[in-house]
């Protein structure tokens, strides 16, 4: 018999209502009592009246029942290979590093599987575990590793020793009552006080900011203090450490400040990052990161101190927060990777599946929800998991709609955004980047976009340069790659001028800015419309980006239009680089390509980008089609007499090949103060080749026009090639949703309340 078929049949004899008791332990509680104990352990996440519930529904509940198999298969592997306690000495991705961290996740699952099934041995696994660990960290030195500015002990960072301790306390609030008082005092004296000490009041430099880091360690100090009813450790947690005297104009690795307004602890790592409608400066990659401490604290804090209302806190933003997560992923469910943020990242991770049970269990049990936890297919083994659970097991789940939505960014919602634009059938996904820095993660990107198909990229944003826990490269952290190119405006589909990126690529300026909303119009479903300006990234010229997503029926396909508006008080070197996936179908134009590769520049990321090819000659239109996952895909952008359409590659000056050899088209105009960059992008047919035909392989553009550009209005005529003419008027300057305008151009009047015209 294996083990699953195993648990199964454990499973129904414990649904039906048969528990063994142990007969050998005087430290265990009787569970009665425990459940009417206030005080009572387990207390943090899984608590006893969960732990009573739980074996009530054990055997009825499918996704419940799931996961406890593969947990308690997991786990009792992980006995029967003993336990591994290496001294710490790797960096991400090494032996020693990983399995550490391991251990901690174990430790949790074990000390859950405890409370569940009610089995000894499990409880015997962790403290055995957890003995170890006060042995080795009586005398453990700081970690040998140097690189962070935070060196912690068992791990290179503070930040996974702050993992280790906000999953170890879950396991030690689960068998509390499994140990002695002694045993308790052992722990408590020589490892948890100790460790939650050196993650904090030791490196206040850690803990004491506001930022993905500390919000680890505040939750880490809280947790363990909840356990052990030290209320010293929990106020600690929500406020920091109090007179720390940071200096204000410390940086970390990243270069981001550490402390610059001397906010710190949980209560203001909620306030600061997070705006109004739950989006998190630092990107939903970071975001999805600092889901897990945020939430699981916010639940220990609900279940013990229910009266801070935490999941009240700013107007419920942490609820809000997932929601704001969840729209910020394309249509598989990953994550868009704005600023530092690893493609492939997806709400199927851990933290998601914490953060969707917990939002719905301590929410307002949002049917939507359980359709994304039935796409996870496994819940957490707590309160909350059981709610998703019986949910789920009524049919209660509907389809999680994500939508056309603009995200505030900034603590009060006024330091830009992102926005989405979605067509109706979600073949086409448009996201908008105009918001704050990001703190230490952010990239000087300001009015930039990527664009799906689908699930597919079709316009990339590349995302960060690192290639996380894989130690060949970089120990695992980042690469420096990702100062000289990710972060940098010209590795992004937005303007570069003079080959300098935004505010000087200097964090110092870029934090003291951001882009400002113009106007953002998704009511009609068939155009939709954002529109945000920039003026402080390069003194002296104000940029203003529009961009519309159109779905219009002569065009067949959904579309987007982007008109990019510089006005310069100087003569610039405009570059507008639009990094695509795929195969290089046809251009319009002929172009020369060198028989040696050439750099683009020498630096600001133009050091990295090879110059594959150079237009000759351009007409008034440029047109560029490619082809990607058999679909086919083509830029239309104006063009001047002296306008170069480049050729581009990513991978110059990358001798360790860490960089992706990606392909880009660039518009480049140079010697121009005041201008308009208009373009259409269209998705417009397929190819199968299993009968080997194409569909509407060619573009439906024929001409792009500018009628009109002034300061108060920018009017674009789009002719296709069957003889339709469509026109779209911008409002640049009065972009009142009831305002009323009326232009003239060439002897036609147009009339319309709102922001923009189409027609």
């Amino acid at each position: 018999m294996n083990s699953k078929s195993a648990l199964t049949i454990f499973v129904f004899v414990i649904a039906v209502g048969f528990y063994s008791c142990n007969n050998d332990s005087q430290n265990t509680l009787d569970k009665t009592e425990q459940t009417n104990n206030s005080n009572a352990h387990p207390k943090l996440i899984l608590t006893a009246q969960g732990v009573k519930d739980i074996r009530a529904q054990l055997g009825t509940i499918p996704i419940f029942d799931k996961t406890l198999a593969t947990v308690k298969e997991e786990v009792d592997a992980e006995i029967a290979s003993g336990i591994h306690m290496p001294i710490p000495k790797d960096y991400s991705g090494g032996y020693s590093h990983d399995r550490h961290k391991r251990n901690f996740v174990v430790l949790q699952k074990a000390g859950v599987l405890y409370q569940i099934l009610d089995d000894e041995k499990y409880a015997k696994y962790v403290k055995d575990m957890l003995m170890q660990y006060e042995a080795m960290y009586k005398t453990l030195p700081v970690h040998p590793k140097t690189r962070s500015y935070a060196r912690g002990k068992l791990f290179w960072q503070c930040l996974n020793d702050s993992n280790w301790l906000a999953y170890v306390s879950q396991a030690y609030d689960c068998i509390y009552n499994y140990l002695s008082e002694d045993e308790r005092q052992q722990l408590e004296t020589n490892l948890f006080r100790p460790f939650a000490d050196y993650i904090s009041v030791e490196n206040p430099q850690f803990y004491n900011r506001v930022h993905n880091h500390s919000t680890w360690g505040n939750a880490a100090v809280g947790m363990i203090g909840l356990v052990m009813d030290d209320d010293e450790l929990v106020q600690r947690a929500l406020y920091g450490i109090k007179d720390a005297n940071l200096d204000a104009n410390a940086k970390d690795n990243d270069g981001g400040f550490i402390n610059k307004d001397g906010k710190a602890g949980f209560l203001a790592n909620l306030e600061e990052p997070f705006s109004p409608d739950g989006y998190y400066t630092e990107g939903p990659y970071y975001q999805r990161y600092a889901m897990y401490p945020f939430l699981i604290f916010g639940e220990a804090l609900q279940n013990v101190k229910p009266e801070l209302e935490i999941f009240k806190y700013k107007d419920s933003v942490l609820l809000k927060s997932v929601n704001a997560l969840l729209q910020l992923s394309d249509a598989k469910g990953n994550f868009f990777p704005l600023n530092d943020g690893q493609k492939g990242m997806s709400t199927k991770t851990n933290a998601l599946v914490s953060a969707v049970d917990i939002t719905y269990h301590f929410g307002n049990q949002d049917a939507g929800l359980l359709s994304v936890a039935k796409a996870q297919d496994k819940v957490m083994l707590d309160d909350t998991g059981l709610s998703v659970a019986l949910g789920l097991k009524e049919n209660k789940e509907e389809p999680f709609s994500k939508t056309s939505i603009n995200l505030s960014d900034g603590s009060d919602g006024d330091e830009g955004g992102v926005a989405i634009l979605r067509a109706k059938n979600e073949d086409l996904t448009l996201v908008f980047k105009y918001a704050a820095q990001g703190l230490s993660h952010g990239h000087y990107d300001k009015l930039s976009f990527s664009l799906y198909d689908k699930t597919d990229e079709v316009l990339q944003d590349y995302g960060l340069a690192r290639y996380v826990n894989i130690e060949q490269k970089g120990g695992g952290n980042y690469l420096k790659e990702n100062k000289t190119w990710a972060k940098q405006t010209i590795a992004h589909n937005t303007l570069t001028i003079n080959e300098t990126s935004h505010f000087n690529g200097k964090y110092d300026v870029g934090s003291q800015h951001h882009s400002v909303l113009h106007y953002f119009s998704s009511e009609d479903e068939t155009i939709q419309v954002v529109s945000a300006k920039e003026d402080n990234a390069y003194p002296g010229s104000e940029l203003l980006r529009t961009m519309a997503l159109i779905y219009d029926e002569d065009l067949g396909k959904p579309f987007i239009l982007d008109i990019m508006k510089v006005n310069s008080i100087t003569k610039n070197q405009y570059d507008l680089p639009f990094y695509y996936f795929g195969q290089v179908l046809s251009t319009n134009f002929e172009y020369e390509t060198p028989k040696t590769l050439n750099v683009l520049g020498s630096k600001n990321g133009f050091q990295h980008v090879y110059l594959e090819a150079k237009s000759k000659k351009l007409s008034n239109n440029g047109q560029f089609s490619w082809m990607h996952q058999n679909k086919f895909y083509s830029l239309t952008t104006i063009t001047n007499p002296n306008d170069e359409l480049l050729f581009t590659r990513i991978g110059a000056n990358d001798p360790d090949f860490n960089l992706r050899r990606d392909p880009a088209i660039q518009l480049r105009r140079k010697n121009t103060d005041n201008t308009v960059f208009v373009s259409v992008i269209e998705s417009h047919g397929n190819y199968s080749p299993v009968t080997e035909l194409a569909t509407n392989s060619r573009s439906e553009i024929k001409e792009l026009k500018v009628l009109l550009d002034t300061e108060d209005y920018t009017a674009i005529t789009i002719a296709t090639v069957n003889d339709k003419t469509k026109i779209f008027i911008t409002a640049n300057t009065n972009a009142s949703k009831k305002v009323k305008h009326a232009v003239e151009i060439n002897g036609t009047s147009y009339n319309w309340t709102g922001t923009h015209y189409y027609k």
